[in-house]
């Protein structure tokens, strides 16, 4: 064969490879609704992802379970770097802790992709309540045992443990108050009907700033960016009470190394773009980053620290 006859023959033997390039899909599954802060998150990252990676991105909505349908349909997604998970610190550390059973292994069913971002939590209390700061609200909860309670968003979710150390940390003894989400929680915070709420520093936020609620901490290592007039538990007295939650992305366990590192890769780019920071900011999210093997560091230092606290309670969901 002739040289030019061979060398336009193996070029059209690889426009079919390609045009099946161009054409690629990653899809990206969120556990959630759309609208919730990770659904957020996940459309930020792919609209600044795809053009690292050159593929389309399609964030899929497979709401359920509090995140654990999303990590049962990952389990099973072909291992081929095309679907990745965005997930809550519940889906890998804290589910196995309360569940006696799951559809799926964290350890062996997931490959870590890299760490997204983190959250903190609130301490929100009634605009009527006379404390200032967390001193004050701990002395009056003394003063009243009848009235020392909480709320969270839901029974085993991350809010109810840390108002678990809340109380040990206090000495307080308070009582937990499971609502069906934030918003119902907040409604009774602002209400009088529960002493206390703890949720993510967004939910409250707004209630906050409006004067509704009164946030007297934040669960962080630093004040958060969006409540910079708010000290942590630790400034406050507290250095025991300091936790936060995350986001992360995770691949099925077989998917190709080279898969995984090319998507952590312009992950951690997308990570580093000010309009994803700012949108981050704005949803009072820290952006995470690092490598694969960081992000199962951070599975394991969750693990350590939650497991303690859900074994005092005693609580189980099944």
């Amino acid at each position: 064969m002739k040289r030019r006859e061979f060398t336009a023959l193996a070029a059209a033997s690889l426009m079919p490879l390609a045009h099946a390039q161009a054409d690629k899909t990653l899809r990206v599954m969120v556990g959630f609704p759309p609208g919730g802060s990770i659904d957020v998150v996940a459309r930020v990252l792919a609209e600044k992802m795809k053009d690292e990676l050159k593929v389309n991105i399609l964030v899929e909505n497979r709401a359920g379970a509090g995140g654990r349908l999303a990590a049962d349909l990952l389990k099973s997604a072909p291992a081929d770097g095309s679907v990745v998970m965005i997930a809550p610190v519940v889906v890998p550390v804290l589910a196995p802790l309360v569940f006696s059973k799951l559809n799926y292994n964290p350890a062996t069913d997931f490959a870590p992709v890299g760490h997204v971002c983190n959250f903190n939590f609130a301490l929100s209390i009634p605009a009527a309540l006379p404390a200032k700061t967390v001193a004050e609200f701990v002395t009056w909860l003394k003063a009243n045992p009848q009235k020392a309670n909480f709320g969270s968003p839901a029974a085993g979710s991350l809010p109810h443990f840390f108002g678990e150390i809340l109380s040990r940390e206090a000495k307080a003894d308070m009582v937990h108050v499971p609502f069906a989400g934030g918003a119902a929680m907040m409604t009774a915070i602002m209400g009088g009907q529960v002493s206390a709420g703890i949720d993510v520093v967004l939910e409250a936020l707004e209630a906050h700033r409006a004067g509704k609620v009164r946030i007297l901490a934040t669960s962080g290592e630093r004040r958060s960016a969006v409540l910079p007039d708010v000290p942590t538990f630790k400034e406050a007295g507290y250095p025991g009470i300091v936790a936060s939650g995350w986001f992360a992305m995770y691949a099925p366990a077989k998917a190709p190394a080279a898969s995984v590192d090319a998507i952590n890769r312009a992950l951690n780019k997308a990570l580093t773009h000010p309009e994803v920071l700012d949108r981050f900011g704005k949803l009072a999210l820290e952006a995470g980053g690092g490598s694969p093997a960081d992000l199962r560091a951070l599975e394991q230092a969750s693990t350590a620290r939650w497991a303690p606290v859900v074994k005092a309670t005693g609580f189980r969901a099944d």
